[in-house]
């Protein structure tokens, strides 16, 4: 149970009590729903909330093409037979089909567009099918790149197309395997359309498997589009997900899941700015030089070189997705920072999470606590009518969020747009 309240983890400076290790873990699971008719989730004042799409399948994450079309990922997790194995695995196994992860993948990008402009998508269609667990998306130029779980492909594109035909061409093979513990593959752009920014997750939560099952993981890679040829881009970050880049600085920010099993009050998920070279601590340390005992063979001599995150999202709150806010015309208050969206707790009591925040920011840093974005995914019961997970600005400036439990994309918008 936690002693702290969530905002004593959040910000720049979180509080970070003593690790409170069990025998078992906390399991607190928000048993999924769907939303009940006429319910809808909760936006901040000066905006409203609608339905973008619905009757998506897990729908997770979510890319705007230059066109204003917006593709969507509908995934889940991919076979991984010898990751259910013992009692631990049996209880994840139970955690996820309880908290509506248990569907299988639906193994799509779909192609949603709103030609007429009042912020519904009446047009859908199959763009790519027949994927493995695909999650990050990315254009460059007339190539659209699609991280599956274990490789980077590349498809051909054009303005307008609403579906690919030709079959995907690889770029880069992901570590994947019979145990992929985080299998979530997401990808960015730089700006001069040369390289690739890739995540990929830890092995487990905390190298128990042995650090051979870790090679290349916990992990933002960057691959040269050109060549397929990639290198570690920082380590030691768990499970970095959502990426972006900063506007004004030009630097690339990711958010990261922290592990679990020490606690409710512990570790807190961030959000962070992402170093070349940069080593965050995972797993021997955590929020920079905070050793965790249970990993052995310590490693002194890399928990001296860990780098403390920027600013903390709160513990176990699964922060995944992450958009600049750049180009939104959402209220003044919201010019300038990061969305995020946080899919919710399973190893905390009470719920953590499950709604969608704005991290303000000033001089391209964080400035400032969070604000609620969209809420309200929770039922006072304690279930889950919905889970965010990835957002986006879209073509209008409106913030798109893909909520897999509710099988929603959500538009929050102003009146006026």
């Amino acid at each position: 149970m936690a002693t702290l309240p969530v905002s004593a983890g959040i910000g720049p400076q979180p509080v970070l009590p003593t690790p409170a290790p069990g025998l078992l873990p906390t399991v607190n699971i928000a048993p999924a729903t769907g939303w009940p008719v006429g319910v809808l989730p909760q936006a901040a004042p000066g905006t409203r909330v609608t339905a973008f799409a619905r009757g998506l399948d897990h729908p997770r994450w979510l890319y705007v093409l230059p066109n204003g079309d917006v593709l969507v990922a509908e995934t889940n997790a991919p076979a991984t037979p010898d990751d259910g194995k013992g009692i631990k695995g049996w209880v994840m196994g139970l955690v996820m089909g309880r908290a509506g992860a248990g569907v299988a993948s639906a193994n799509r990008i779909t192609l949603l567009r709103d030609s007429d402009g009042d912020g519904v998508a009446e047009f859908s269609s199959v763009l790519l099918e027949g994927l493995h667990s695909p999650f990050g998306m990315a254009l460059v130029g007339d190539v659209l790149f699609i991280a599956n779980s274990d490789a980077v492909l590349r498809f051909p594109y054009h303005a307008g197309d609403t579906r690919i035909a030709a079959p995907g061409e690889k770029l880069v093979d992901l570590p994947a395997g019979p145990i992929n513990h985080h299998w979530t593959k997401n990808l960015i752009a730089s700006a001069d359309g040369k390289k690739l920014y890739v995540t990929v997750g830890s092995n487990s939560n905390v190298g128990e498997r042995g650090m051979a099952a870790e090679a290349g993981r916990a992990a933002i890679w960057e691959v040269d589009i050109a060549s397929g040829a990639h290198r570690i881009f920082a380590s030691g970050l768990r499970n970095p997900n959502g990426l972006a880049w900063e506007p004004a600085s030009g630097v690339l920010w990711t958010v990261a899941n922290e592990r679990d099993e020490i606690g409710s009050d512990l570790v807190p998920d961030y959000l962070t700015s992402v170093r070349d070279g940069g080593f965050y601590g995972w797993p021997y340390s955590y929020y920079g030089q905070h050793v965790d005992e249970r990993v052995q063979p310590p490693r002194p001599d890399l928990v001296a070189i860990a780098i403390s995150p920027d600013y903390a999202l709160g513990p176990h709150t699964a922060s995944l997705g992450l958009a600049s806010s750049r180009g939104t015309t959402l209220p003044a208050a919201f010019a300038d920072g990061m969305f995020v969206g946080q899919h919710g707790s399973w190893n905390r009591r009470p719920h953590s999470g499950y709604k969608v925040i704005f991290v303000p920011f000033a001089g391209g840093r964080p400035s400032g606590m969070p604000v609620d974005v969209l809420t309200g995914f929770l039922s006072e019961e304690g279930s889950a009518y919905g889970r965010p997970v990835g957002v986006v600005i879209d073509k209008r400036g409106a913030l798109l969020v893909a909520d897999d439990v509710g099988n929603v994309v959500w538009r929050i918008s102003t009146s006026e747009h």
